[in-house]
Parts: structure tokens; C-alpha cells; sequence
């Protein structure tokens, strides 16, 4: 899969203002999409990412993206949304956003993101459906060519 990626943006002291009708136009563009590809995410990283963002007005939602890395080809990146780009999709998921560029999304789609705690582990993890194989370490991960 050819992909070009999308990086977590950096973050501003100050608060850009965001046009309603950007954030309208992403929530539309995701909302024609099939059900099984929109993304979604669980209880727990709902309740994570409300305690996350609690504060931060601008903090729109949670921007999830793609990068090449590793030895795998891709890896998640994940940080707060702080703008809507003209090519963005948005997510509603029971409050809180999934904010993703069209260029990520071939190889996210359907996924499912939770908050997992495995001992003293805590960690966003995508639940994605596209991933065909990823590295020994977890770290990147490759996705089937589109049909």
C-alpha cells in the first residue's frame, strides 16, 4: 500500500480558532462512509481520553494517523487535535472525536481504539482490522493491498 502520512501536529500555547463549517464538513464526509469502515473506540478509551483532554479547550479529540517507520512499514501516531485540515474525517464516538486525514485512513479503517492495561502498562491500542503482519516488537505494522 502507497500512503502518504499524516504526523501528529505540534502543539501551540496558543488556541487556533477552528471554522465550524470545517468540522461539519469532516463529520459529513465520515458519516457517508460504510458503517464496518468508520472508526470507533471502546469504553475505556473513551473515559481515557476525557480524562486526557479534561482542560484543554483546544483539544478538539484525538487526531490518529499513520506514519512509515519501523521495520514493518507503518506506525499509529496519535495526539491531541488542535484544527481540522480540509482533508480530514471525522469520527464522532459518544463524545469524544477521531480526527484522521483520507491519506491515514486506507489503513485504519474499521479499526477500534482501547485503552489496554496490562500491569503497569497503559496504552492506547488500535484493534485494526487492515493489519496483514507487524513486527516482533509491536511497534510498526504492514496492511493488505487494497482490493
Amino acid at each position: 500500500m502507497t500512503a502518504e502520512v499524516h504526523s501528529a501536529q505540534p502543539v501551540s500555547d496558543t488556541a487556533t480558532p477552528v471554522d465550524p463549517e470545517q468540522i461539519e464538513a469532516a463529520r459529513a464526509r465520515a458519516a457517508a462512509l460504510p458503517v464496518d469502515q468508520q472508526l470507533s473506540m471502546t469504553e475505556a478509551a473513551r473515559g481515557h481520553l476525557e480524562r486526557t483532554f479534561a482542560g484543554d479547550d483546544s483539544a478538539l479529540g484525538l487526531r490518529l494517523g499513520i506514519k512509515k517507520s519501523g521495520c514493518s512499514g507503518f506506525a499509529y501516531v496519535m495526539d491531541a487535535a488542535r484544527e481540522i485540515h480540509d482533508d480530514d474525517l471525522w469520527f464522532d464516538c459518544d463524545g469524544v472525536p477521531i480526527i484522521t486525514d483520507e491519506a491515514s485512513f486506507p489503513a485504519i479503517r474499521g479499526s477500534t481504539l482501547d485503552y489496554v492495561v496490562e500491569g503497569l502498562t497503559r496504552m492506547l491500542h488500535v484493534n485494526n482490522p487492515n493489519v496483514e503482519d507487524s513486527c516482533g516488537c509491536g511497534e510498526s505494522f504492514t496492511v493488505r493491498d487494497e482490493d
